[in-house]
């Protein structure tokens, strides 16, 4: 007989993933996430109190483990083999041709699948549990990667069947027939012993933009395209940080079953399908050379629809047999090839590599470029990354170098074309002292794919000062309306302003004196500054530009502390119990608490009026709107964007950027753009201004 807590686990595993299903697989959750997150904590208090019944593959895991100190090497029992791949309709029509003329002229039908992106995977079930996840490392051995493959929240741990509604769901795709036989499937679940499938990690765009939006906010390097991101991502030995780097997973193969009979690749992708796993939102089926490339015509418009990046298609012989008795060459199988669509690529000149600083002392090299158009704009100039990017593709100044906008949005060098270099080029050196104040620079190793960074030692560097003060005056910090860039860089070099704090002097004479300031310009500017006294504890705390801490982690721990005193007598161990903080934030809040100028700017904000104290709405005293996601467009009669969004986030509610089915309200104003369409669309409801109070008065 088995415990009441025994059995309570099974099901709260049994339901919650279910619910990740409805939400990661389907877009359309059943459940709020505050309801979500109570049954995950109820989960995580029974595994506590009872770990002799936690499974090693609950859904509590998706959050990540203790670090590891290196990976384990996995043996494929199924050769994890790499495809031919070409970029010519001639070399695809031939390799179409060899297959026919190997297979003495039977007909052969093929799949054709996007090809993403990513980093290609295994993973191997028995008995229905997941027992690893490998990269493919050399083909035939790759790295044991599995706590990290836990966090993505699509993947099943437990092979449970999935739902029915999950594999039909997909009705509208070029093949239709395609899920025909779930319900075989469904029945043959139980006798279903052994099954390693393949498929890709990858990052979307969207997610990928966002790491990359927090990152540059705290002054952090880019990381350089959603594919790098995934690699380095899946190398991380600490799963919970992999886990703040949302990754997604396509299955697309089936590499060994036992206990079910397959016929065809549809039939493995209609397996996959019902077994719960995401798989292509759309595949093809050809019978011709004809067929093939009118499918990869539409594959190459289709893909610019996907939220992840394809580099081209993949296509794959339907049968198995027909597969096997295609067999393989020592490197790739005969049954498949990749087709790689072109990037649009250009040449331009690399006119001068110019050192920024961030506000963090960051150097960062910028190539100022011959403007050239590419991909839809003009690109002028380019992220050069780092220092180790400069000297891997040995880029210099002068150079005809090839651009292309990585992932068709962010301008890239791609290489240099060597046989063009003009003579007497030099390597590019990094300066030894900033370029800006002619201070020290140090060196930071940077773990993973982003390289080594440089970085100003001294905070008194004009170029750092002037980033702090525009990243403390910004929307989502103090919003200090008019305290721009130009205005910013004449305070500084004028020596007006040499600290964050200084702000909080400036003299309605003194700014009127200044370029573009008339006294009606520089008396909205002090309005506004003053207004900065009265914001939240969480925006001084995030436009105070420490280290690594983005606005969800100020949000946080402003929430958690619930005042500047608090915060700043925090240990490493007790910051390190805020949610969205861990040991590399909370070491960075330490270091920055421990320095003496920072107090001193600190006390001078205090004395300046700004409030260090958290509002009792933000610590939680009204939730009325608590885990309402609310989309905003258009102009509003009296509230801007950002205080109706303050406000909804005050009351408990979540500020979303799209819209889509898990939406609960979209708040329109005046020349409400596609937002309003897609509300329209989802059947969200939609509020005006005077809706919204009514909503947040209860």
């Amino acid at each position: 007989m088995s415990s009441p807590a025994q059995k309570r686990i099974l099901e709260l595993t049994s339901e919650i993933e279910s619910h990740n299903r409805a939400y990661y697989a389907d877009g359309a959750p059943v459940i709020s996430d505050r309801e979500f997150d109570r049954l995950l904590a109820e989960l995580i208090e029974l595994e506590k109190n009872h770990p002799e019944f936690a499974s090693p593959n609950s859904p509590t895991r998706r959050v990540g483990g203790e670090p590891l100190k290196e990976f384990t090497q996995v043996e494929h029992r199924v050769p994890l083999m790499s495809l031919d791949n070409t970029y010519s309709p001639e070399e695809l029509r031939d390799f179409v041709t060899r297959a026919e003329k190997l297979l003495e002229g039977k007909p052969i039908a093929w799949i054709l699948e996007p090809k993403i992106d990513g980093v290609a995977v295994t993973l191997r079930y028995e008995q229905g549990q997941l027992v690893y996840g490998a990269t493919r490392g050399d083909g035939r051995r790759g790295d044991d990667v599995t706590a990290n493959l836990k966090t993505i929240g699509s993947l099943p741990l437990k092979l449970d069947g999935g739902s029915l509604k999950d594999a039909r769901r997909k009705k509208g795709d070029a093949s239709s027939t395609l899920f025909g036989d779930v319900g075989k499937f469904k029945s043959a679940l139980p006798h279903l012993s052994i099954l390693e499938v393949r498929g890709e990690v990858f990052m979307t765009r969207a997610n990928f933009d966002k790491i990359n939006h927090e990152r540059a906010k705290v002054d952090e390097p880019l990381l350089i395209n959603p594919r790098n991101a995934t690699a380095g991502t899946l190398k991380q030995l600490d799963s919970r940080e992999v886990a703040k780097r949302p990754l997604s997973i396509i299955l697309y193969a089936v590499a060994e079953i036992r206990g079910v009979e397959l016929k065809s690749h549809h039939e493995s992708l209609a397996l996959l399908a019902s077994l719960g796993f995401p798989t292509h939102s759309k595949t093809w089926t050809c019978q011709s050379v004809v067929e093939i490339e009118k499918a990869l015509q539409d594959l190459n418009t289709y893909r610019h629809k996907l939220p992840y990046d394809t580099d081209g298609g993949v296509l794959k012989a339907d049968s198995l047999l027909q597969q096997r008795e295609l067999g393989s060459t020592s490197k790739a199988p005969r049954w498949a090839i990749a087709y790689k669509f072109e990037t649009e690529k250009v040449e331009t000149e690399l006119i001068d590599i110019q050192v920024q600083v961030g506000r963090t002392g960051a150097l960062t090299p910028v190539a100022n470029l011959k403007p050239v158009f590419v991909s839809g704009s003009t690109v002028s100039r380019a992220t050069l990354h780092n220092e180790s990017e400069i000297a891997r593709k040995d880029i210099r100044v002068g150079d005809t170098v090839i651009i292309e906008k990585a992932g068709e949005v962010i301008p890239a060098v791609v290489s240099v074309v060597m046989g063009k270099r003009p003579a007497h080029t030099k390597p590019f050196v990094m300066p030894k002292k900033c370029p800006e104040c002619g201070g020290d620079v140090s060196r930071d190793m940077v773990a993973g794919e982003e390289g080594t960074l440089l970085r100003c030692e001294n905070l008194s560097c004009p170029a750092q000062i002037k980033r702090r003060i525009e990243h403390y005056a910004t929307r989502g910090a103090m919003d200090i309306e008019g305290l721009g860039e130009s205005l910013v860089k004449q305070l500084v070099d004028q020596k007006i302003v040499k600290n964050i704090s200084d702000v909080y002097d400036l003299k309605l004479e003194r700014v009127s004196e200044l370029e573009r300031m008339a006294e009606k310009s520089a008396k909205n500017l002090l309005d506004g500054i003053e207004a900065s006294k009265t914001r939240d504890l969480w925006r001084l705390v995030f436009g105070l530009g420490i280290r690594h801490v983005g606005a969800a982690s100020a949000r946080s721990l402003a929430s958690h502390f619930g005042s500047m005193d608090k915060l700043k007598a925090a240990t490493v161990e007790e910051l390190m119990t805020v949610e969205d903080v861990g040991d590399v934030v909370a070491g960075s809040l330490r270091d920055f608490f421990d320095k003496k100028d920072n107090l001193e700017t600190i006390e001078k904000l205090r004395k300046a009026g700004l409030s260090m104290e958290t509002r009792n709405v933000e610590r939680g005293m009204r939730n009325i709107l608590d885990g309402k996601s609310f989309v905003l467009t258009g102009t509003l009669p009296t509230l801007s964007r950002d205080q109706a969004g303050e406000l909804i986030r005050q009351a408990g509610g979540v500020v979303k950027s799209s819209v889509s089915k898990k939406t609960d309200y979209v708040v329109a104003g005046e020349e409400a753009g596609s937002k309003l369409d897609d509300a329209n669309k989802h059947g969200v409801t939609i509020l005006d201004e005077a809706a919204l109070r009514k909503l947040l008065d209860g």
